[in-house]
């Protein structure tokens, strides 16, 4: 899995700053831009952040490259409908001999993955054999969830923070975990106080929502406490 992020809103946290004082101020952006210092930037993110004031954030955005994930995993990422995506699309580029992620307790188990791999070497052969006869359109059908993808996402600050939450709970799919912490440690360089509380309910409210199905952290979480 690769994960870069290549373009966000410049100044991200001054942005959301200014529009949080603009609702309180007769002086246009600009200005109210030029009277922030990076002190009263982090506090009005901080303040905002812990009122749940959260509009502001949709102001700035930040769009990832994510290659070499699962069309299982790009399945889940666009149920995440506030925001922007763009796929490799298997109807128009051909999956000759396409890359698949092998989960981690298939790896764990040689006789699993040697099916597995199996498996991938037959559909891969098929793939070959059915898109010389028929459009590649028609020919996907086969194509497995294991096969990999690339795809470019954008989210807003509020539609990320929400991302994060739910896909950094224990209880998500080890995949798409591993991608929003990947994108979570990378939006924390740009902006450390846009996202300084980011993360499962668990970690960041002391709650968990999942009821009879939590993993457990909560407790764990509540005696190191």
């Amino acid at each position: 899995m690769n994960v870069e992020l290549i373009q966000y809103t410049p100044e991200p946290e001054k942005v959301v700053a200014a529009a949080a004082r603009l609702c309180y101020s007769s002086d246009p952006v600009p200005e109210l831009m030029e009277q922030l210092t990076d002190e009263k930037i982090a506090g009005f993110v901080r303040r905002l952040r812990s009122m749940g004031h959260l509009s502001t954030f949709e102001h700035v955005s930040f769009q990832f490259s994510i290659d070499g994930v699962s069309r299982a995993l790009s399945h889940q990422l666009v149920r995440h409908r506030i925001a922007s995506y763009s796929q490799r699309s298997q109807r128009y580029v051909k999956e000759a001999g396409f890359d698949f992620v092998t989960p981690p307790s298939i790896q764990r188990n040689p006789e699993a993955l040697e099916r597995f791999e199996k498996v991938m070497k037959t559909l891969q052969d098929e793939y070959q054999e059915l898109v010389a006869v028929v459009p590649a359109e028609d020919a996907r059908y086969i194509l497995p969830n294991a096969c990999t993808t690339s795809l470019m996402a954008t989210f807003n600050t509020r539609s990320l923070l929400n991302f994060i939450e739910h896909r950094t709970c224990m209880r998500a799919q080890w995949e798409i975990r591993e991608l929003a912490e990947k994108m979570l440690q990378l939006v924390k360089e740009v902006a450390p106080n846009l996202f300084a509380q980011a993360g499962p309910t668990c970690v960041t409210q002391g709650v968990c929502h999942e009821g009879a199905m939590s993993c457990g952290r909560i407790k764990t979480l509540k005696k190191e406490n």
